[in-house]
């Protein structure tokens, strides 16, 4: 755990050469790998010139990888290797496919495009431009926003977030000891991070979860009930979750969705607008 730090520079360093901009944070790094079906001996590499990590990847299942390289460090197959290592620790677990997302058009998609990997999906970092709000979204009658306090209302988050990722998602359902790790236990973790909306019969049936990076407020999981849908339950976490993030600071306002959803179309509509596009790259393991 002690190498997130030095893991979290290569990625943003990578990163910020690439789309000019740094979206990791340490604390994913750290809530990701403290989740408890993560193995981080087993399932991260490095390499290093001297003492410096200068390159990184990582096979986190459910035909999950990624990867970095310093760009001072690029040209020497670094990339190549972290990759051949990626598809054969994957394929050891019996994956039949492995991939990553890379900013499109990056010398990441470059490379993996070379090595035969195939787009699965684009994705899509939104802001919301400064200055700029999102129309209130009243809530129907009978349905309040809440704070996810205890441990039976962030279970029904775990709930709802799963049902509905899984409809396009294609992975095991994830425990909810995971969820916490990413979300509850993650480092700088505040209560009003969790955000749900209940009916009237109190179940919770729309959930927000939001991080908080300096001035930066990312929507990093926004989820609705199927059956609730349609009556602007997202939208109002939305707007709730961007006016909680101001009070407490933030001036800029993020998300990310991707081509499996359908939702760019809604996110922009609402007036946010795309700043960096991202595909997904797979290989099929032999």
């Amino acid at each position: 755990m002690v190498d997130a730090r030095a893991v979290f520079e290569v990625m943003a360093a990578q990163e910020a050469h690439d789309v000019g901009t740094v979206e990791i944070e340490e604390a994913d790094i750290v809530g990701y790998w403290q989740r408890p079906s993560f193995d981080v001996a087993a399932s991260t590499i490095g390499v290093f010139d001297g003492d410096r990590l200068v390159a990184y990847g990582e096979v986190g299942g459910e035909q999950r990888s990624d990867a970095a390289v310093h760009p001072a460090y690029r040209g020497r197959g670094l990339g190549t290797a972290i990759a051949a290592w990626i598809r054969e620790t994957a394929r050891s677990r019996g994956d039949r496919v492995v991939g990553m997302p890379v900013p499109q058009g990056s010398a990441s998609d470059r490379l993996l495009a070379a090595m035969g990997y195939h787009v699965r999906w684009e994705s899509w970092l939104l802001e919301l431009p400064p200055g700029q709000e999102i129309e209130p979204q009243p809530l129907p009658p009978g349905y309040a926003l809440r704070t996810a306090l205890t441990d039976a209302e962030r279970r029904a988050v775990h709930e709802v977030v799963e049902d509905a990722f899984l409809e396009w998602s294609e992975r095991a359902r994830s425990s909810y000891e995971d969820f916490e790790a990413r979300t509850v236990r993650r480092p700088g973790f505040e209560p009003w991070h969790l955000r749900t909306v209940v009916d009237p019969d109190g179940a919770t049936v729309g959930v927000c979860w939001t991080s908080v990076n300096g001035a930066t407020a990312y929507v990093a999981q926004l989820a609705v009930r199927r059956d609730h849908r349609g009556r602007g339950l997202a939208r109002a976490l939305l707007v709730d979750a961007f006016a909680g993030a101001r009070e407490h600071g933030a001036t800029r306002f993020e998300l990310a969705t991707d081509s499996r959803t359908g939702a760019l179309g809604l996110y922009e509509k609402v007036g946010m607008r795309v700043v960096s596009t991202w595909v997904n790259r797979a290989a099929v393991l032999q």
